[in-house]
């Protein structure tokens, strides 16, 4: 796997990152703690295992030509959890940071502190090695990725959005007085930070004004074997049906059928909408990469108060919706031919 990867890993760090011979990089992953050992069924512990393998090997090919340095440390269960205190620590003695964990600090005061600080912070949370093959969403020109994402954020400048889709989402929001943010993979800025594979363009809804239903589609969430609706009111997830053993995770997570604590209402926010531009992201059911395909929306809850909203919470999670119709102030944004002109 090595050699398979080592010339992406390589362009990696010199295009995405910008990283000079003399720069300090950090490769972060996470590992199952004990807990999880005992409770998380074999294939999940397979994937985490994978996932800390493939972290060392990104470590080793850095090390090649940077001064590189390597830390693991207990997953934490839940995107948008705050990594250990010497985690975000560590973070702020390096340039680079290449975070390749299983679950993602992208929405967490450890990764924000680091940004703040000048460090540019890669976050790739899912990442799986095909990602880095030929062909697969780190095998693009991140340029006209970057070239798209201004170009849409310009589209989609407006007051009221409506996401509709044949699967019977229908999602209505306000983005008044909220900046689109865009994550083009270039991250060569001191204190840039965004995902890899890059290729979006997201926004932090108004609060209290998102309203109607999303439907998540079995497949386009990890082990989501059956359709999951999340029924949304006033700015906050009230209700989720169906998606079986997802669905009563989600179910728990957010209190549905009792009263929340303040930790679960946070939990409810519609805390992002957001626009695919990777026109080689392909697999639907790793959401890092399901979010970026070229002419999906995705919707989030929890956290937004690392990107332009209010609610800060202790998990972000994003759902995949393919083939929408999305419409800014009534104007139909015609996603398909930003495919088309790529």
């Amino acid at each position: 796997m090595k050699e398979d990867i080592r010339e992406s890993v390589l362009r990696m760090m010199e295009v995405n990152l910008g990283a000079g011979p003399r720069e300090k990089v950090l490769v972060l992953t996470d590992y199952p703690d004990q807990d999880q050992w005992c409770n998380l069924d074999y294939y999940t512990l397979k994937d985490m295992a994978e996932r800390s393998l493939l972290a060392k090997a990104v470590h080793e090919i850095i090390s090649e030509r940077y001064k590189a340095n390597f830390l693991a440390y207990p997953a934490t269960g839940r995107h948008g959890a705050e990594p250990p205190d010497y985690v975000g620590k560590a973070m702020l003695d390096f340039d680079v940071v290449v975070a390749i964990t299983t679950y993602s600090i992208s929405h967490t005061e450890a990764r924000e502190k680091a940004t703040s600080k000048g460090v540019r912070v890669a976050s790739m949370p899912t990442f799986t090695a095909d990602m880095f093959m030929p062909g697969g969403p780190m095998d693009v020109d991140y340029r006209k990725v970057a070239e798209l994402c201004e170009r849409l954020a310009k589209e989609l400048t407006g007051s009221k959005v409506i996401v509709e889709s044949e699967n019977g989402t229908r999602l209505t929001l306000s983005i008044e007085g909220r900046v689109w943010n865009l994550d083009t993979g270039l991250l060569t800025s001191p204190g840039s930070f965004g995902n890899l594979p890059a290729g979006e363009v997201f926004i932090a809804p108004v609060e209290g004004t998102a309203e109607g239903r999303v439907v998540v589609q079995r497949g386009w969430f990890p082990n989501l074997k059956e359709d999951m609706v999340l029924e949304v009111e006033k700015g906050l997830v009230v209700d989720v049906k169906g998606g079986g053993d997802v669905g009563d995770k989600f179910r728990e997570l957010l209190a549905i059928g009792r009263e929340p604590s303040e930790v679960e209402l946070h939990r409810r926010n519609v805390a992002e909408l957001g626009v695919g531009t990777n026109p080689n992201a392909k697999r639907p059911d790793n959401v890092l990469e399901a979010e970026k395909i070229l002419g999906t929306v995705h919707v989030a809850i929890g956290d937004n108060s690392h990107f332009g909203g209010r609610v800060s919470a202790d998990m972000h999670v994003d759902f995949v919706i393919p083939k929408p119709t999305l419409k800014v102030d009534e104007k139909v944004i015609r996603l398909e031919e930003f495919r088309a002109n790529f």
